[in-house]
């Protein structure tokens, strides 16, 4: 390999200047991941709430149509008349 010579001395402002930025950006991702985190229990309770109605619906439905197609069977298979 080439050799690169001795690494360059970094500036102590510039270090600071890094791990400031470093601990800014995991303070923030933190804030945001609270914000979104209560953004999103808000649209799951919501979402509960929905599923309670649209499942008694779908279950109306349901009931409805085996009514139904019980009624065509029996229609099928009774006797034909002449």
């Amino acid at each position: 390999m080439a050799d690169l010579g001795a690494p360059v001395r970094v500036s102590p402002l510039i270090k600071f200047g890094r791990w400031s930025f470093l601990a800014l950006g995991v303070a923030y991702g933190a804030y945001h991941q609270s914000r979104l985190s209560k953004r999103e229990v808000g649209i799951r309770e919501i979402e509960a709430q929905q599923k309670v109605i649209r499942d008694a619906k779908l279950a109306e439905e349901k009931k409805r149509s085996a009514a139904a197609e019980a009624k065509a069977l029996a229609e099928l298979s009774g006797p034909a008349k002449k």
